[in-house]
């Protein structure tokens, strides 16, 4: 059952149970019209949401070679499993899973900028040497997902403070910026550095 949405076409297209090792979720299907294009996220919900602000929530990047992969060029699927224990912890949350791999640009472009790095450059210069932003994603989707959920004040599970800046832009109170932080591993050590020194993230310890 799909619900429609706002110009933007935002839309839930489907909702189910969804139970995993870390517990009981609720996941829904969206998608919405942005920039003339479509993008898509799910959203892996727990408790009660209507409950007392604000609300644990982590907005997620799709990373395919992380995430399935067990890549440990990143940190990424550490911080998708970290998050999601901490939501089961309190029993109630919010994890939106973004269609953005490589921070946007994509499966294919992201392997380009893999071959990149393994010649020299850095996570940020293997994009822009591809001709994208260090950065390529945009947050319009997850503030849909939030308002769609009638969630205005989160506990932002975060270390990116442009995740920030998007929510409190578009009218959703970031209370709390709780830090998303894993050891790093000799692999990803340069990666996190890059993220800190090139792209403000707030990697308190690396």
């Amino acid at each position: 059952m799909s619900t429609n949405g706002s110009q933007s076409g935002f839309r839930q297209v489907a909702a189910a149970d969804f139970p995993t090792r870390f517990g009981l979720f609720r996941i829904y299907g969206f998608e919405g019209r942005f920039g003339g294009e479509i993008e898509e996220a799910v959203a892996l919900e727990m408790g009660d949401l209507a409950g007392p602000a604000p609300l644990l929530l982590r907005i997620h990047s799709q990373c395919l070679t992380g995430d399935v992969f067990h890549s440990l060029r990143c940190d990424c699927r550490a911080q998708l499993e970290l998050s999601l224990a901490a939501i089961a912890e309190e029993g109630r949350g919010l994890l939106i899973y973004e269609h953005q791999e490589g921070r946007g640009i994509g499966l294919l472009n992201k392997l380009r900028a893999y071959q990149l790095q393994d010649g020299g450059a850095d996570t940020v210069e293997a994009n822009e040497l591809l001709g994208f932003k260090a950065d390529h994603r945009s947050y319009e989707l997850p503030v849909e997902i939030l308002r769609h959920f009638g969630v205005t004040s989160v506990r932002l599970l975060s270390n990116n403070p442009d995740k920030i800046e998007a929510l409190e832009r578009a009218g959703i109170q970031v209370a709390e910026r709780v830090p998303c932080i894993v050891e790093p591993s000799v692999t990803s050590e340069i990666y996190l550095r890059t993220k800190k020194e090139k792209m403000g993230h707030l990697l308190e310890g690396i």
